[in-house]
């Protein structure tokens, strides 16, 4: 569903990711983790295609994300590690954007913002500017739109950050029935408690280069190792 093959990007003379491959199958939740600055919001624009590699190929649901970019967009859901959006629009006004710029009918947009508005508690407010919400609440409405479109392969940077408890479990739970459902999640987190409990693979990226990816049971360098201890031994060396 997705795929990085030999995948580069540099800044100047900052190679923030380095030749970096990973293979993320259908009907699984990916956990990408790795220290501040080890590339990983780098390669989820990449994935995105809000930037281009240097050299490289990405695909997503089969299609060349640079070659082919409206569509592989359609299928993909992003959000990023920050809810910045349009402050003067309300939250519902910036829903129906993005479901506008995905072309959904209006009865399923009615249904699917109905649905997901009430899964994240945020039906009363969506009628108010979003420059009057929480960081939370802008989180949540970031979610709503990107899901608005049922989308096929989640990509997420960060997602649980600023949600209450309820929505995080929520969130957490529709993640694992999207997986199920046969279709794709990848995403960043710091949490590796989550990410542990979450994840059918993981892949740790240091300094723009993946150091190791697999199940937990794969990656464990003793017996009794958690995800935690596991990845702070795999960066240090």
């Amino acid at each position: 569903m997705i795929r990085l093959a030999s995948v580069t990007k540099s800044y100047g003379h900052k190679r923030a990711v380095d030749g970096l491959t990973l293979d993320i199958r259908a009907g699984e939740i990916f956990g990408f983790i790795g220290p501040n600055g080890a590339g990983k919001t780098t390669t989820i624009k990449m994935i995105v295609g809000l930037l281009q590699p240097d050299a490289g190929v990405v695909t997503v649901d089969g299609v060349d994300v640079v070659r082919e970019p409206i569509t592989a967009k359609r299928s993909m859901a992003y959000v990023p590690d920050t809810p910045d959006i349009y402050e003067r629009l309300s939250g519902m006004q910036f829903i129906n954007f993005v479901a506008d710029a995905y072309a959904v009918p209006e009865d399923l947009r009615r249904e699917r913002i109905t649905a997901l508005a009430g899964t994240f508690d945020l039906a009363a407010a969506l009628s108010d500017p979003i420059e009057s919400y929480s960081h939370g609440m802008r989180q949540k409405v970031v979610l709503i739109s990107a899901l608005v479109h049922a989308p096929r392969v989640w990509v997420l940077d960060e997602p649980l950050v600023g949600l209450d408890p309820e929505a995080a479990f929520e969130l957490k739970k529709m993640m694992r029935e999207h997986a199920e459902a046969g279709l794709t999640v990848f995403f960043s987190t710091h949490i590796l408690e989550v990410a542990e409990k979450l994840c059918d693979r993981v892949g740790i990226i240091a300094q723009g280069k993946l150091v190791a990816c697999g199940t937990l049971d794969e990656l464990r360098t003793s017996a009794d190792s958690t995800l935690e201890t596991t990845f702070l031994d795999l960066v240090d060396r």
